[in-house]
């Protein structure tokens, strides 16, 4: 449990914060939920009743840009050179926020990456910094435990952390070993600070047995990112307590054939459609869309085990091997999932679409479905094409026809509407039945695939909209625009890669669309993909409507995978209860807590995202580690002061030069033009070049590659003269070995 605040912190915090003095704000900055809000409102009364909150000291205003004296941070990674850096949780400056140096004192406990913490700031002029932070006092702790391999030696045993990100072991006293074996892969948690050894001191809480086996991939990054993969024993007897709903459950629509279309492997089914024609004269040409979305919301009520749980999860986790799911298997692949054949509960959106593919309106029921086929993706495209298996062939005309007429309306609605279109396949990674990597490729990218999609974004828009007239609380899907930084970034590429993306206007998806049209087919085609990927926003949850850049949409929610999304399930709820439908709809702790679920979940899909590109790293590097000595062509997708990265053209995996395996010279590198430049021989390694790199390193526990660059843009590396030389006056141009592979890894992951 967060520890509530003193008085005077919050007269502090006050102080710092003049336009924030809600009961809302105050926990948000504190980190305070649930219970801890009662503490504090109880807390605030005291301070009113005193008349000590009414004369709190009134700051400054505080110029354009500037922290206030005491502000919310959140612990980053450490840099190339083990400093640690920290960023605002929130920032109110037209400009990124600045960077910021944690400065820690005598005896403050160590911070560890992702902890909140309330700091003072201290502007100052640093080489690459320009604030200082101090700490007052820690929100709630990041988690201390270590993934990694048990080694015993003379000096006692030891854990070494499979985490590239983490170079220091940890030292296990003789009875805190749970009996491991020597290479054993275990889970750890600190019991202790750093002893004579220099080493912190842990106890081993899990064995996870042989690192190197393959099925263990996807289980250190669950355990390493601290995804739950157990269910309570109170939530499995509450998934296995729920009964089928009676079948005379809300409005009757199981004469409607709708199909699921998915995955040929998925083993649940949320979301269902069913089209026909308009047969209304007024809309000649139109389409009658029904979208139906599993109704969890019936099994899933608020305040129950089920519900704590799901929400503590977040969403589910996805990985070649195994789901992590955010429900248990007796609603997820079951109760909840619409099984062809069988009737189901669900909320239904039915929409009416113009010629042109534009919703004219739109209606919400709550009823039963019989699904008459679960189809795969690959059998609706084979029998759209022409090669309708036998169970497609009498579902040609009266189902599968009529929804890829809707999708052609929807098609031409996207293409005036102009959302960003990136060109960037899907990596698949192949397993064989001994669990080890068989093949890397890309998923095909089939009209089926676009169709659900495009019928899932319509039917979320509807449930954004339709919340927003009942004047309901929910989650919104939010996409900001990119950064004017960014933007600046990504003409500059644009600019050395010989086109335009005209400054001075608002910027519109369409804008980028037509960069990248005309770079489609050249040479950079795949380069101004990735790099206005990487201008964009990561996009979250937030209650309030900021609009999707992205999909260039007004209003978006979450609306169609409730099994997996836990957002979805607020919105399920909200739609309930905005419509009257039972006493399962939004609760008052729902609505109360809503800005800390939509920070929760935003933070659960960024950690379920980490662990499935983790245990992708570490496949490919097993995938790749016989062929270490190998070379290989592929195209620098990134670089920083401590190297270049290189995506390579065969898998796409992600490989580090390391600026020490370059050339014995020193390298300026210029954080805005993104090169590194030699000082002796002027060789310029920039994003977007074609190189031809030796593979020297693959190590599957860590999922690292490092790369020795041999050719840039098809000519041999230039000689230097002399030695490399020392960056004057600085700090070391090079960390060890073990730290560059570090912080290698948190840079890539960051730049995605």
């Amino acid at each position: 449990m967060t520890q509530i605040p003193s008085k005077t912190q919050i007269l502090d915090w006050l102080a710092s914060n003049p336009g924030a003095s809600a009961k809302r704000d105050i926990a948000k900055a504190f980190g305070l939920k649930g219970a801890e809000r009662i503490a504090l409102k109880r807390l605030l009364k005291e301070l009113e009743a005193t008349g000590d909150h009414a004369r709190r000291p009134v700051a400054a205003p505080l110029a354009a840009d500037k922290f206030p004296p005491v502000t919310v941070l959140a612990m980053l990674p450490p840099d190339a050179d083990g400093d640690q850096f920290a960023e605002p949780l929130e920032w109110q400056g037209a400009t990124p926020a600045p960077r910021v140096l944690f400065v820690s004192a005598k005896g403050d406990a160590p911070l560890a990456t992702g902890d909140r913490f309330l700091a003072r700031m201290t502007e100052v002029a640093g080489e690459d910094y320009a604030w200082e932070a101090r700490l007052i006092r820690r929100f709630g702790e990041a988690a201390h435990r270590v993934v990694g391999v048990f080694r015993k030696g003379a000096e006692g045993s030891r854990i070494t952390p499979i985490d590239k990100g983490a170079d220091r072991e940890w030292r296990v006293a003789a009875g805190a070993t749970l009996g491991a074996r020597e290479g054993e892969l275990v889970e750890a948690e600190l019991t202790g600070p750093r002893g004579r050894m220099g080493l912190p001191a842990a106890r081993i809480i899990a064995r996870l047995g042989d690192p190197s086996a393959p099925r263990a991939v996807s289980l250190i990054a669950i355990h390493q990112h601290g995804i739950p993969d157990d269910f309570p024993d109170d939530v499995i007897a509450e998934a296995d307590a729920a009964n089928l709903v009676p079948e005379d459950y809300g409005d009757d629509l199981r004469a409607l054939p709708f199909v699921t279309i998915d995955p040929s492997d998925a083993r649940d089914h949320d979301d269902a459609c069913f089209s026909e024609a308009d047969d209304d004269a007024a809309n000649e040409g139109g389409h009658i869309l029904w979208v139906a979305i599993a109704d969890v919301a019936h099994y899933v009520r608020p305040g129950t085990a089920l519900d704590r749980e799901a929400r503590k999860r977040g969403n589910s986790s996805y990985f070649p091997d195994r789901v992590v799911p955010m429900l248990p298997d007796r609603l997820s692949g079951d109760l909840c999932s619409l099984h062809e054949g069988v009737p189901r509960p669900v909320l239904v959106v039915r929409m009416k679409l113009d010629s042109a593919g534009n919703k004219l309106t739109h209606r919400f029921l709550r009823g039963m479905i019989k699904s008459v086929a679960s189809l795969s993706y690959e059998e609706v495209q084979e029998a759209e094409d022409g090669r309708p298996s036998l169970r497609c062939a009498p579902l040609m005309a009266p189902v599968i026809a009529p929804l890829y007429a809707a999708w052609r309306a929807l098609d031409r609605a996207r293409a005036a509407r102009q959302p960003l279109d990136l060109d960037l396949p899907e990596r698949k990674i192949e397993l064989g039945e001994d669990g080890k990597v068989k093949s890397v490729g890309y998923k095909a990218r089939l009209d089926a695939h676009k169709l659900i999609e495009e019928f899932m974004v319509l039917a979320n828009v509807a449930a954004a909209e339709e919340l927003e007239h009942l004047r309901r609380p929910l989650l919104y899907r939010v996409h900001e625009e990119p950064s004017p930084e960014k933007l600046d970034a990504l003409r500059e590429v644009a600019q050395a890669s010989g086109f335009t993306l005209a400054k001075g206007q608002v910027l519109k998806t369409a804008h980028l669309n037509r960069l990248l049209a005309q770079a489609e087919g050249s040479e950079f085609d795949e380069l101004l993909n990735i790099t206005t990927l990487r201008s964009m926003q990561q996009a979250y949850y937030l209650p309030q409507n900021l609009g999707h850049f992205g999909l260039a949409l007004r209003s978006y929610a979450h609306f169609t995978s409730p099994i997996r999304r836990y957002s979805d399930l607020i919105v399920h709820r909200a739609l309930i209860s905005g419509h009257g439908w039972g006493a399962d709809g939004l609760s008052p702790g729902d609505i109360e807590t809503l800005e800390e679920t939509a920070q929760h979940v935003s933070e659960t899909e960024r950690r379920s995202m980490a662990a499935e590109r983790d245990t992708t790293d570490r496949y490919l590097a097993a995938y790749l580690s016989d062929r270490v000595g190998s070379s290989f062509s592929g195209r620098i997708s990134g670089v920083q002061r401590f190297g270049a990265f290189v995506k390579l053209d065969e898998t796409g995996a992600d490989g580090l030069i390391p600026i020490r395996e370059i050339g014995r010279e020193y390298f300026h590198y210029d954080r805005e033009a993104q090169t590194l430049r030699g000082a002796d021989t002027g060789l310029t390694l920039g994003v977007g070049q074609r190189v031809m790199v030796r593979l020297a390193e693959a190590v599957p526990v860590t999922g690292g590659l490092m790369l020795v660059l041999l050719e840039v843009e098809g000519r041999a590396l230039p000689q230097s003269g002399g030695n490399r030389r020392a960056k004057p006056g600085g700090r070391k141009l090079a960390a060890s070995k073990a730290r560059e592979r570090g912080i290698a890894r948190k840079e890539r992951h960051s730049r995605k």
